[in-house]
């Protein structure tokens, strides 16, 4: 890849940088070894490399989440969502970032292990709320009350939920994946269908908590 960064702010060089890192993360994790090898193979002095990412490895991870983000804001316009149903829109947004994701499961699965620890718990709550955000907004989402809330909740749980059968999944075009999605989505559907009655004289009765733990680990 060929880029110009004579001129480039950090900020720019830590979007174009995060494009690429993961395919060296994958075999050196998220590390100064990785992005000085990403740095080498783009041109970029390795020191000023240092200088885009002072935080290391979460800003690294934080960096390639949101070229996700960006990714799937161009593979799914405004346009072509408006076309489809929410249940399909959420789907397809959330299907936009596994194909952007795929090539770098390994770079995934180490981001996952990051952001796992106990002391990134702030982090990726806030990873996963800003995914949610992203998704709900493309596909037109305007709530700014409650349902603001619920929404990205259960779908930044989903969502989560989702990665972590991605990671691992070997079946024929991420069956196995999209099987589990699905059910998650119905789940969000039927959430929605349900809301009015929740939120009114039912509602005391209504655990967030007790509907996400069902949504990601629904009855058998």
């Amino acid at each position: 890849m060929s880029a110009d960064f004579t001129n480039m702010t950090l900020e720019e060089m830590r979007a174009v940088l995060a494009a690429e890192l993961p395919s060296d993360a994958a075999f050196d994790g998220w590390t100064p070894t990785a992005l000085k090898a990403t740095s080498a193979r783009m041109g970029v002095d390795a020191d000023v490399a240092g200088l885009a990412f002072p935080d290391g490895a979460l800003q690294m991870v934080e960096a390639w989440f949101a070229h996700v983000d960006r990714a799937m804001a161009l593979a799914c316009s405004p346009e072509k969502l408006a076309t489809m149903k929410i249940r399909e829109r959420i789907t397809a947004l959330v299907e936009a970032r596994l194909h952007v994701l795929a090539p770098q499961r390994e770079a995934l699965r180490r981001a996952q292990s990051i952001l796992a620890n106990p002391r990134h718990a702030g982090a990726a709550a806030r990873l996963g709320w800003h995914a949610a955000d992203a998704m709900w907004r493309a596909a037109g989402d305007t709530a700014t009350d409650y349902n603001h809330y619920t929404k990205r909740a259960i779908l930044g749980s989903v969502y989560a939920a989702t990665l972590l059968i991605f990671v691992n999944d070997d079946s024929e075009d991420w069956a196995e994946t999209r099987a589990f999605l699905a059910r998650r989505i119905e789940g969000i559907m039927r959430f929605e269908k349900a809301k009015a009655k929740w939120t009114g004289g039912g509602s005391r009765h209504f655990s967030m908590a007790r509907f996400l733990g069902r949504l990601r680990y629904p009855a058998t």
